[in-house]
């Protein structure tokens, strides 16, 4: 549906690692090169921890947010925090994050839809401002540590990860605002991480349930193709949705900020979109696939440099593991 109140983003903000890790870096212990990755991914860098909590990359992100927006923690009512790789099984990243902003007044709680996650995020704020009049602003986080769950012996999944975090601070407004959301859990066996299985003192295992998944290890695992064509058709039946919904068409949105996974998806989502390279928003050369991190990143640099202004109609799309896909459509 389209809501009569839509969303403001009142501030954006983002946080990288210091540390730069280049393609030729791989080269040194993976039968791989630079020419290999750019030509299959459109990836030139990434950032990657160098001890940097999850949290601690989300809390600079939102400071930056919150400073862009002109507004103090204390004038936070929502913390969504979107991640894959929270420091805590328990207490969920948003309270920390809450803590460290002085956000007294905010609940404050995490949600994990994998790379589709801050699209969710923003849905969810656009639903509680739009349903609570005492609501003034919810600040969406997203923070991801990939390194930790990537398996640097695998060439083909390891080469396109980074760490890092994006934010933003959104406000009641209104005017346009369209949204979908699908999962497919059919495809959960695509791209996956396992948790930790440790039985209990007193557990034997005698009723576990058969894994679907590898039992051995948590690293990151996934299927390229399986989700290359997942990714090729959920970035436009997505974007579609959301249009169809609005009533518009695809010339009328100023700016597409997709996931940044891989630029051969981007491309070929683009191409049956027949939508212009020239206003879909790329950073993933210098960032690579930072999770849920990637769009708030990139519209984060997109807003700074000047690419978004107020006015234009912008379009975020995600997806992911799960699997999962989602858009948001409105004016910024």
């Amino acid at each position: 549906m389209v809501f009569l109140t839509g969303i403001r983003i009142a501030g954006t903000g983002r946080y990288v690692p210091p540390l730069t890790v280049d393609n030729n870096a791989f080269a040194a212990f993976l039968d791989t090169s630079d020419e290999w990755i750019r030509s299959r991914t459109g990836i030139v860098t990434r950032h990657i921890s160098d001890g940097e909590p999850s949290w601690y990359m989300g809390l600079q992100a939102a400071r930056q947010a919150l400073e862009a927006a002109g507004i103090s923690g204390q004038q936070l009512g929502l913390i969504i925090d979107t991640t894959v790789t929270p420091d805590y099984v328990t207490p969920a990243t948003a309270c920390v994050i809450q803590r460290e902003l002085g956000a007294v007044n905010a609940m404050a709680f995490d949600v994990n839809s994998a790379c589709t996650g801050f699209v969710c995020g923003v849905d969810m704020a656009a639903r509680y401002l739009a349903t609570d009049p005492e609501l003034s602003y919810v600040l969406v986080v997203s923070n991801e540590n990939l390194s930790r769950i990537t398996d640097f012996s695998d060439r083909s999944s390891c080469i396109l990860f980074g760490d890092g975090a994006g934010a933003c601070v959104l406000e009641k407004k209104q005017g346009l605002y369209s949204a979908y959301m699908m999962a497919d859990g059919t495809g959960v066996t695509s791209l996956y991480a396992n948790a930790n299985r440790r039985l209990s003192l007193f557990s034997k295992g005698e009723h576990a349930v058969p894994e679907e998944t590898d039992p051995q290890g948590d690293f990151l695992r996934q299927e390229g193709r399986a989700v290359y064509r997942f990714a090729t058709e959920a970035m436009p039946r997505a974007v579609q949705q959301v249009l169809d919904k609005a009533g518009m068409t695809a010339a009328e949105i100023d700016l597409l900020i997709p996931h940044q996974a891989n630029l051969r998806i981007i491309e070929t989502a683009a191409k049956k979109l027949q939508f212009p390279m020239e206003r879909i928003m790329v950073d993933l050369d210098k960032y690579g696939n930072t999770s849920s991190a990637s769009i708030p990143i990139a519209l984060d640099e997109a807003v700074r440099s000047g690419r978004l202004n107020r006015g234009d109609r912008v379009c975020l799309v995600g997806f992911g593991a799960g699997l999962t896909m989602g858009a948001v459509l409105f004016e910024y």
